[in-house]
Parts: C-alpha cells; sequence; structure tokens
C-alpha cells in the first residue's frame, strides 16, 4: 500500500505542478475534471449507484461550476467562498456530535447530493481566484497544496509510528492526536520558512503562520467529514481510481476544506497589512 501511494504520488506532483504553472484558463480546464470525478463519487456516497443517476449529477455540478467560470465577478465568488466557510462550520457540528454519540447526518440522498455544491465548486474557486489573483499566483497554489500535503503525510506517519491517543475513532480509527500535533508543527515550519521567503514583515508572518494553521485544523475537519459519510455508507474509499489513495475525494477531500478557508484569510491579511 505504501509503495503504491508514493508511486502514484511520484506520478502525480511534477503533473499537478506542471499544470499549476500554466494559465488559469487551462487550470479551470483541469480542475473541472477533478470536481467532475470528484461529484461522480459523491454520488456514490450518496447512495446513487447507477451510471445514469451519476452521470446527471456530474452534468449538473459541471453546469453550475460553468456558470462560475462563465460570471466570475470577484465580489460574488468571494461570497461563495464565505458561504463555504459558514458551511464547515456546520460541518465540524456533524463530525463532533457524531463522534460523541450523536448523529445528525442527513439520510435522504437528495440532501446530501446537495452539500456536494458545497465541497466541491467553492474549493475550485479558491484555487483559481489565488491562481488569477494579482498578488499571489500559481506559486501560491502550489504553496497550499504544500501545506496539506505536509500536514496529511506527518499525520500519517507519526500516527502509524508514534500514534496512541485516537482523534475521533468512531469515524476514522487510525487517525490520532499525535499526527494532528506533527501536522501542526510541520506546517508550521512550512508556513514559517515561505513567509520568511517572501520577506513578509513580524506581525504578517505571525497572522499568516496562524491562518496557515487555522487552515490545517480544517482541512483535517474535510478529511474527518468525507470519512464520516463513507462510514454511514459502509464505504472505505470513495473509489479505486488512484492505487494506493482510493479514489479522487480521498485525496482532495482535505484541500475542499482548506481551500476556501485559507484564500478568504489570505486576501483579508492583504487588506489588513
Amino acid at each position: 500500500m505504501l509503495k503504491q501511494r508514493l508511486f502514484t504520488a511520484i506520478i502525480l506532483i511534477p503533473l499537478i505542478v506542471w499544470v499549476l504553472s500554466l494559465s488559469s484558463q487551462t487550470l479551470a480546464y483541469v480542475i473541472s475534471i477533478f470536481v467532475i470525478l470528484g461529484g461522480y463519487e459523491w454520488a456514490g456516497i450518496c447512495g446513487w449507484h447507477s451510471n445514469i443517476t451519476r452521470s446527471i449529477y456530474t452534468t449538473a455540478m459541471s453546469l453550475v461550476l460553468l456558470i462560475f467560470y462563465w460570471f466570475w465577478h470577484q465580489p460574488t465568488v468571494m461570497y461563495i467562498l464565505l458561504v463555504a466557510c459558514l458551511w464547515w462550520l456546520v460541518a465540524l457540528y456533524w463530525v463532533l456530535h457524531y463522534q460523541y454519540g450523536s448523529v445528525r447526518l442527513p439520510k435522504t440522498p437528495f440532501i446530501k447530493a446537495l452539500l456536494g455544491f458545497l465541497i466541491l465548486p467553492p474549493a475550485a474557486i479558491a484555487l483559481l481566484i489565488l491562481h488569477k489573483h494579482e498578488s499571489y499566483g500559481w506559486h501560491w497554489v502550489i504553496f497550499l497544496l504544500v501545506l496539506i500535503w505536509v500536514a496529511d503525510s506527518s499525520a500519517y506517519f507519526v500516527g502509524r509510528r508514534w500514534g496512541k491517543i485516537k482523534l475521533a475513532d468512531r469515524i476514522s480509527p487510525k487517525k490520532t492526536w499525535e499526527g494532528v500535533v506533527s501536522a501542526l508543527l510541520f506546517s508550521s515550519i512550512v508556513s514559517l520558512g515561505y513567509a520568511v521567503f517572501n520577506s513578509m514583515s513580524l506581525m504578517r508572518l505571525f497572522w499568516f503562520v496562524l491562518l496557515c494553521l487555522a487552515t490545517v485544523i480544517v482541512s483535517i475537519v474535510g478529511d474527518l467529514f468525507e470519512s464520516l459519510f463513507k462510514r454511514q455508507v459502509g464505504l472505505k474509499d470513495s473509489s479505486r481510481i488512484l492505487p494506493g489513495h482510493g479514489g479522487i475525494l480521498d485525496r482532495i477531500d482535505s484541500l475542499t476544506a482548506a481551500a476556501p478557508i485559507f484564500v478568504i484569510g489570505l486576501i483579508s491579511l492583504e487588506k489588513v497589512f
């Protein structure tokens, strides 16, 4: 399993970096593919297993994303990100209640399907805003991805080696508090190094590192939230499209939660400092 994970990562990472170095329009096409694949998997998690039903759902999600692209307006898309950020507070509420014995999850496929529109399109929009923004650009998207990858990888390896205290055993038994601490520690190092590289002032550096820590915490919520819905329907992975990693959602669940928070916070910091 570990060899498969590493092999898939070795192939995907250079490809992702190359795509990010291209135009925002090209990135929009690539992100749309990930959204469509993720939407197809989410439809399965909702309980829709026929190809026709899942195709209709992914078509609807594609149309929503196309509307956002076509009528791109900075204040409007920022409001979409704000709604997504508020949504992840609701997701945290559900995660906590499930972990401590009170199930508050929707059971009807239609309601769960609607949640997919709060998870996937806003994350795509956040990445495009970051990529197109005049003050940031593609290397900031890479930083966000690296931040999440470092957090995920450190939590995975430290949790496997030294993890003893369970984080949310009813949702994801293998996640531990030791893994969370390592994710916060290593992501702090990454964010601090990037802040120094960009010659941030001391005050901006302080708030930037805090933003990165908040982003990592929310990314963990995103991971747990997807695990929660997979557990509800008895799935281990959202699919098997990526050897050693599972499905598309299994790889981007952290990013779907982290991207809106990071972009909203980053643009807010720019206005303050």
